[in-house]
C-alpha cells in the first residue's frame, strides 16, 4: 500500500468519516445469503437520511489523537496514514455492535471473495458468532479441521500460529480478523483452543492447513437406488451448475422414488440460491420473508418450474446448517413439503450485502433480517427438527441419514 503524506491526508479522512458515519449504509456476508455476484460488487450508495444532529458532530478529539500519534509515536515507520484511515473506518463500523457488519480493507476483502469462489488454502471451517463468541458454523467435509475432530458449534476461544507470531484469545475479535489469522498457506499449522457445548474442558487441536476446493453438491443413492441423497454443501457461485448436473443424473433414473436433501454443515451463501432450489420442490408459495429497516417486508416467492414437485422429500439439518440453508429448510417445512430430521440448526437470521468501495476494500452491512414463511425468526434459536436424531460419532453408521431414509419408506 503506497504511503500518503501524513498532513495532506487530513481533509480526505474527514470527508470519508463523515460520508460513512452519518449516512445510512448496508452489509451481507458469508453465511447469510449474498445479494448479487461477488465478482461484481455494487458501488456504495449513500442515502440522504441525514441525522438531525449532523452539525453537532465534533471531530476535534479524532484530530487531536491523529496529530498526537504523528508527533509522538516512537516508530515513524508504523505511522502509515492509509492504514490509520482503514483502522478508523473499521472501528466506526464495529461500533454498531453487529459482528456481521464490517469494513474490510483490500487484503481482508480478498479473503471473502476467495471463500465464495470455493478454492483457497486453510483449515476448512466456516466461522461466525453465537452471541458475541466466535464459533464454528461448520467444518467442511474432508477438511483438515474435520479430520482433527473440530465440530459444528464449537466455540473458538484461542488461536495460536507460531510462524505468524500470533497467540491470542478471541474476545472482541472481528470476523475478518479471525479469518485472516486462521487462514494460511498449505503446509503451515495453526492451533485452535475450543470449548464444546456441555463441557468446561478446553480442547486444543493443531491443524495443518491444506489447499481446499469445496464442491457445492454431492450426489449418491440409497435404498437400492430408490432414494437420491443430494448433499448441498453451500450456496456459492458455482452451486447452480453443480445442482443442474445432480438433477440431470437423478431425473434420468426412473427407479428414484424419493429424495433426501442433506443440508447438514451447510453454512449458507447466496440468498437467491436458496430461493431457486426451493422452487425445485414447491409449485407455489412463499420461500422467505425479508424484513428491512423501518419494518418493510418483502416476500420471496417460488420461481420457475420445479422438477421434483411430487417427489417425496426429507430434509437433513444439524447445528452446522446456517442462514441460506436454514431459509431453504424452513421454506420446505412451512409449506408442508418436507419434515426436518437431525438437530437444531445454527440460527443466523440476518442478511448482509457486500459493497465494493475504493481501492478493493469492502463494506458488508446487515440490511435485513429474514423470517420463515410462517414468521419464525431463527436468530440464535435455530430451527428445531421435526424428528430429532443425534449422529453417534463412535459408530460407522450415519444415524441421521438412516432415519431420513426410513421416513421415506422405500
Amino acid at each position: 500500500m503506497p504511503k500518503i503524506p501524513f498532513v495532506s491526508l487530513r481533509k480526505g479522512v474527514f470527508s470519508i468519516l463523515v460520508g460513512l458515519g452519518i449516512f445510512s449504509l448496508g452489509y451481507l456476508v458469508g453465511v447469510g445469503g449474498y445479494k448479487g455476484d461477488i465478482k461484481n460488487f455494487p458501488r456504495v450508495t449513500i442515502s440522504r437520511e441525514v441525522p438531525q444532529d449532523k452539525g453537532e458532530l465534533d471531530f476535534s478529539l479524532f484530530w487531536k489523537v491523529w496529530d498526537a500519534l504523528g508527533a509522538s509515536y516512537y516508530d515513524k515507520e508504523k505511522i502509515i496514514p492509509a492504514n490509520m484511515v482503514y483502522g478508523a473506518i473499521e472501528g466506526m463500523v464495529s461500533a454498531v455492535g453487529d459482528p456481521y457488519t464490517v469494513f474490510l480493507p483490500p487484503d481482508k476483502n480478498k479473503v471473502v471473495q476467495e471463500d465464495l469462489q470455493g478454492s483457497f488454502e486453510g483449515v476448512g471451517i466456516q466461522i461466525g458468532f453465537k452471541g458475541n463468541q466466535l464459533a464454528v458454523i461448520a467444518p467442511l467435509p474432508g477438511s483438515p479441521a474435520e479430520k482433527v475432530g473440530v465440530k459444528a458449534g464449537d466455540y473458538i476461544v484461542g488461536i495460536k500460529d507460531e510462524e505468524k507470531g500470533i497467540e491470542r484469545g478471541t474476545v472482541g475479535i472481528s470476523l475478518a480478523d479471525a479469518v485472516q489469522v486462521i487462514r494460511g498457506p498449505a503446509g503451515s499449522k495453526v492451533i485452535l483452543s475450543l470449548l464444546r457445548e456441555g463441557s468446561s474442558e478446553v480442547i486444543v487441536v493443531e491443524i495443518t492447513r491444506e489447499a481446499i476446493d469445496i464442491p457445492s453438491v454431492k450426489l449418491s443413492f440409497e435404498g437400492d437406488g430408490k432414494i437420491a441423497h443430494i448433499k448441498l454443501l453451500k450456496f456459492g457461485g458455482e452451486t447452480q451448475a453443480e445442482w443442474e448436473d445432480a438433477v440431470t443424473e437423478v431425473v434420468k433414473r426412473p427407479e428414484v422414488k424419493g429424495i433426501v436433501l442433506d443440508l447438514r454443515n451447510n453454512p449458507g451463501g447466496y440468498l437467491q440460491g436458496a430461493v431457486d432450489i426451493a422452487g425445485e420442490f414447491l409449485k407455489t408459495g412463499k420461500v422467505v420473508v425479508i424484513e428491512e429497516r423501518a419494518g418493510t417486508k418483502n416476500d420471496y416467492m417460488v420461481e420457475g418450474v420445479g422438477r421434483f414437485l411430487n417427489t417425496p422429500l426429507v430434509v437433513l439439518a444439524n447445528g452446522g446448517s446456517a442462514s441460506a440453508s436454514e431459509i431453504l429448510a424452513g421454506a420446505l417445512r412451512d409449506n408442508n413439503r418436507a419434515k426436518i430430521v437431525g438437530e437444531t440448526t445454527f440460527g443466523k437470521g440476518t442478511i448482509q450485502e457486500p459493497q465494493q468501495v475504493n481501492g478493493g476494500a469492502g463494506l458488508h452491512i446487515t440490511i435485513a433480517r429474514w423470517l420463515t414463511p410462517d414468521g419464525t425468526w431463527v436468530n440464535e434459536g435455530g430451527l428445531k427438527p421435526d424428528i430429532e436424531v443425534k449422529d453417534n460419532p463412535d459408530t460407522p453408521e450415519d444415524e441421521q441419514l438412516q432415519e431420513a431414509v426410513k421416513q421415506l419408506g422405500f
